[in-house]
């Protein structure tokens, strides 16, 4: 599946800002009003290491109402964690009804990071593709949306990125020895991942491979994605779409000031 991915798709960052300010209005738009009818939404963040999961996340957020969601970074479970079923610590997230939870990695991590490092047993990981699928299909039933991102890169450009990262003083802490050794297993990682899309797709809780070696087409796929999610569930309740040519250019004035404060182009493409 992945090797058929087109990862050569490109789009301008003059492009995607020209677009964002329409795009932000409609998902705050879409926010409000899944809050109003009660409707929760998961929004999952899966990926190669340096492949964007925690810039794309603060770029779809960046506008949002912070009281309508809330961001979790998934580590490795904590002692104590692990005396509970090891999906205990993922329902202490599932979020109030009205409200969206944005997961950068998620409870994906028993069946790609802890199959690959071998840090539970086999059969424990394998079991693992029922729970989630159990998990997936209970939190749909209750009326949530589930969004389910994989940012994809290759080999090279994971290479790439985090060599430029390493070369920077003040990005170097970005690339763990972890990240490295995670890295030298591409290949494993790669046919976990391909099991798990094949294991884990279901119509409702669908996965969407993002082509990640442009952060300009990768961001953009991700609002139009999540807005065309919300937009489906919420049906005759979504609202209409109020941007206007007076408030884009409004918009666009204010990202290209907020834009000339923000680090160097070079970083941020980074």
């Amino acid at each position: 599946m992945l090797e058929n991915i087109n990862l050569k798709r490109q789009l301008s960052r003059e492009e995607f800002e020209q677009a964002l300010p329409a795009l932000e209005r409609r998902l705050y738009d879409l926010e409000k009003a899944c809050w109003d009818n009660k409707i929760s939404s998961l929004i999952l963040f899966e990926g190669w290491d340096a492949s964007g999961k925690g810039g794309a996340i603060s770029t779809l957020t960046q506008r949002l109402d912070p009281r309508g969601f809330k961001v979790y970074s998934i580590q490795p479970p904590r002692p104590f964690e692990q005396e509970f079923p090891w999906l205990w610590r993922f329902w202490l997230k599932v979020p109030m009804r009205g409200e969206m939870a944005i997961l950068d990695r998620s409870w994906y991590m028993r069946v790609l990071s802890d199959r690959v490092e071998r840090t539970v047993p086999k059969t424990v990981w394998r079991a693992a593709f029922q729970d989630i699928i159990d998990f997936e299909r209970m939190l749909a039933d209750d009326g949530a949306v589930i969004v389910k991102f994989f940012m994809h890169i290759s080999r090279r450009e994971q290479k790439r990125r985090m060599k430029k990262l390493s070369a920077d003083p003040l990005e170097a802490w970005r690339v763990t020895d972890a990240d490295r050794a995670r890295h030298r297993k591409y290949d494993e990682y790669l046919a976990a991942t391909e099991e798990m899309l094949a294991m884990t797709e279901a119509e409702y809780a669908p996965w969407n491979i993002v082509e990640a070696t442009s952060r300009w087409w990768a961001l953009r796929k991700i609002f139009t994605t999540i807005i065309a999610a919300l937009e489906n569930r919420l049906g005759s309740a979504a609202p209409a779409s109020r941007i206007s040519a007076e408030m884009a250019e409004s918009e666009s004035d204010l990202r290209a000031a907020m834009v000339s404060l923000e680090v160097p182009k070079e970083r941020a493409d980074a």
